[in-house]
């Protein structure tokens, strides 16, 4: 069977639930254009600055996509089979990911484009809204920890392509070096030289192209360098990548984030449409074998990832429904937002958009033969050869396709580790209470510094072999974000609930954190758990993962305790700007 039997009605389906789902949220949530947003009304240019929607979309889209649209589908896909993650993909996107997604721009830009943890704290406790900014920094240090290291995985050694050409680490470490430049450079044009967005979109996207081919000839490969290992390159490369995210934090969206935001979504986008025309040309045009070769299905209880329910739901989660995402659209999006109809494109639409890369991703599992080796490479490392084969249909050397690929892997991470680690500022900031530039200090160091201290650990399987960080917290970072999912849908629907009193609010809203809330905590309780047994009984563990899984139970636990006597009880005077802007007909 061809992959396009796959990936066509994937995307119709998708381009159906935008034009139908949408609409019905943007009519349920009654978006008004003329409503001023808090990106005018409260303007700094600092955090708060009204952008163009195509700006602010390709921002948004490479901020939440990152590597888990990659990762995830890969590894569920070989663990389980690619039917049932491509289902749980597009079901999950349209029904719970991208209601998610959109629920919280709008409520965040209702609410003075504060976070869902304040709007939990105005429609639940202050309680509530302490324990939320717990769980959302402990999450955060563990989507840090996970994207830190894969990406700095990308850096080392070299892979050797079926065709013989090999592909160096330190040539893709050298592109992304050259990579972090060229933002700051079209921050600058667009600042200071007023340059239009096309021009220099124009100018700066040929310039990535210019990178990853110029890597390849001038490798930075630290441990040939240093004269260390593999592992000891790849624990300083964290550092490095640490370092980064320290100052990318500090400094103004403008010079950093916005147009690196821009290029990074530029990037995803001829990705995109490099590997379907790829394919398309393969199949209909050139002849080529882009047939589905893996299993579809691998068996309800797999020896790679254990049972697929829950498992599955919490592997993949960019690309089905992500609480990362509430973070972005809450912390930086929401500032940034020029009209409230363009709620629908940012926040329902990327995420759509992000589920077509995760089908594409697991496309590159569904061309692998079953029994092939390259099915226990890491997951960079697949969706590289696989988009490298894609575009050697249309007639790029397969080196520079695989480089392409794992260029675009790590540009999505670029913008995951800084946001993250500014909304990590952000939380610490508003839980001590400290503003201003030690306040931004004091968050920003710890939020980058907490995760040095699990990087730098080395776990040994039981061969003795080092365990990758990355696949350590994998699990625990998949259980914990879609458990944070359920916390924003839960604070979402309350919030809903005590404005509208309106039966929609359950199907749409609730429903949806029924689902991720019980799926979260199931798999969270299937890792934490036997991690305190031992053949002798009752155990304290040394390793600091499970004692964070227990902490994450517990809170989310009192949370929905919280959330339960918020909906019974009578409502209380609203937010006079969110009553009126969320107000019935």
């Amino acid at each position: 069977m061809s992959l396009l039997v796959v990936l066509l009605p994937s995307a119709v389906v998708l381009i159906i639930a935008y034009r139908v789902y949408g609409r019905l949220l943007e009519h349920l949530f009654k978006l008004d254009p003329d409503a001023p947003t808090p990106a005018v009304t409260l303007r700094d240019d600092v955090d708060y600055a009204p952008i163009p929607p195509s700006l602010l979309m390709g921002q948004h889209f490479s901020a939440i996509a990152a590597a888990g649209p990659i990762v995830g589908p890969i590894l569920a896909g070989v663990a389980f089979g690619w039917l049932p993650a491509l289902i749980w993909i597009l079901c999950g996107s349209i029904l719970i990911g991208g209601v998610h997604d959109f629920a919280s721009l709008v409520a965040s830009v209702r609410h003075k484009a504060r976070s869902i943890a304040e709007v939990v704290r105005e429609h639940m406790s202050s309680r509530s809204y302490i324990l939320f900014l717990a769980f959302v920094w402990i999450a955060l240090i563990y989507i840090i920890v996970a994207f830190t290291d894969i990406t700095a995985s990308s850096f080392l050694g070299r892979q050797t392509l079926e065709n013989g050409e090999t592909v160096s680490g330190g040539g893709i470490a050298t592109s992304s070096l050259l990579y972090l430049v060229l933002p700051i450079l079209m921050g600058l044009c667009l600042q200071f030289l007023k340059m239009p967005l096309w021009l220099v979109t124009v100018i700066f996207v040929p310039l990535v192209g210019v990178a990853i081919w110029v890597g390849q000839f001038i490798p930075f490969d630290l441990g040939q360098m240093l004269g260390v290992s593999d592992i000891a390159s790849q624990k300083i490369w964290g550092v490095f990548l640490l370092l980064y995210c320290l100052v990318a934090a500090m400094v103004p969206m403008w010079l950093l984030l916005q147009p690196r935001g821009h290029l990074g979504g530029c990037f995803l986008y001829v990705a995109l449409a490099g590997a379907a025309i790829g394919l398309v040309a393969s199949d209909t045009l050139l002849g080529g074998d882009m047939s589905i070769q893996y299993p579809a299905f691998m068996g309800w209880q797999t020896q790679k990832a254990g049972p697929l329910v829950p498992m599955l739901f919490i592997t993949i989660a960019c690309g089905a429904c992500s609480g990362f995402h509430s973070l972005i659209a809450s912390g930086t999006t929401s500032k940034q937002l020029r009209k409230e109809t363009d709620a629908k494109a940012i926040g329902y639409g990327t995420m759509l958009l992000e589920a077509f890369v995760a089908v594409v991703s697991l496309s590159c599992v569904m061309v692998l033969a079953k029994d092939s080796p390259l099915s226990s490479q890491p997951p960079n490392f697949v969706y590289a050869l696989g988009m490298g084969r894609f575009l050697e249909i249309l007639g790029v050397p397969a080196s520079i396709g695989v480089s392409f690929a794992l260029m675009a892997f790590t540009t999505f991470v670029y913008d995951t580790l800084d946001v993250c680690t500014r909304l990590g500022r952000y939380i610490v900031q508003e839980l001590t209470g400290l503003s201003g530039t030690a306040g931004a200090w004091l968050g920003t160091a710890m939020t980058a510094g907490v995760p040095l201290l699990f990087l730098l650990r080395t776990e040994l399987d039981a061969a003795g072999k080092p365990i990758p960080v990355w696949k350590t917290f994998w699990s625990l970072f998949g259980a914990s974000n879609q458990l944070l999912a359920a916390l924003t849908l839960l604070g979402i629907t309350v919030w809903l609930w005590r404005t509208r009193r309106q039966t929609w609010v359950w199907l749409v809203t609730g429903l949806p954190t029924v689902f991720m809330f019980v799926m979260s905590t199931w798999a969270l309780l299937s890792m934490t758990v036997p991690r305190f047994r031992t053949e002798n009984g009752f155990t304290f563990p040394a390793d600091p993962v499970p004692w964070a899984g227990v902490v994450l139970l517990s809170l989310a636990a009192v949370m929905l305790v919280e959330a339960i006597g918020a909906i019974v009880k009578p409502n209380r005077p609203q937010n006079p700007l969110a009553s009126k802007q969320i107000a019935t007909s």
